[in-house]
């Protein structure tokens, strides 16, 4: 697809082609999906919430705004992971937007299976007004209330109205994830 000047995008080729050469019956339909998608570059966030007294934190990519009257912001959560259970009853959370020195941040936040208990511990943060954690050296962070949360496939879309916005160091670049890699912008 490529941009005409009227604004249109408009498709180049038959349906079902491939942009790179490679037909679709070489890869499977997700392995292509996931392979074009690795080439949409996407800011990196950990999304943080209190529950029952535990620190929960997640890595995401698909995080987005929704609106600006009233300040909304979505990201998507994985239905089967720890984090969508204790989102589900969090009315409130914190998205931070990471910095591109805070890779290690992301990759802890992102694996799977790791303590619950102490999980903050290996991660400088403060705690915002709420007593959520807020990882320090961020480009900034926003403290959100649960909107709503929609079936997204094997995910769940968490739409959250923006109640506070702190804005951390503006010199700093951006934590992006491209071609399944993490990079500063």
């Amino acid at each position: 697809m490529r941009p005409y000047c009227d604004g249109q995008m408009r498709h180049a080729g038959p349906v079902g082609s491939s942009v790179s050469g490679v037909d679709d019956s070489m890869l499977d339909r997700t392995a292509r999906f996931r392979s074009l998608m690795a080439r949409c570059a996407t800011g990196v966030v950990v999304v943080t919430t209190v529950v029952d007294g535990f620190d929960h934190a997640m890595t995401a990519n698909s995080f987005t705004s929704v609106s600006l009257d009233p300040e909304m912001v979505l990201f998507c959560v994985q239905k089967d992971s720890r984090f969508h259970e204790a989102i589900s009853v969090a009315p409130r959370w914190t998205v931070n937007l990471l910095a591109a020195d805070q890779a290690d941040a992301a990759r802890w936040f992102a694996e799977r299976g790791r303590p619950l208990e102490r999980q903050m511990q290996v991660v400088e943060h403060t705690r915002d007004e709420d007593g959520i954690p807020a990882l320090d050296g961020s480009l900034g962070y926003l403290s959100c209330t649960t909107e709503a949360i929609y079936p997204g496939g094997d995910h769940s879309i968490v739409v959250g109205r923006v109640d506070r916005i702190v804005q951390g160091d503006h010199a700093a670049e951006a934590l992006v994830f491209f071609e399944r890699r993490l990079t500063g912008l």
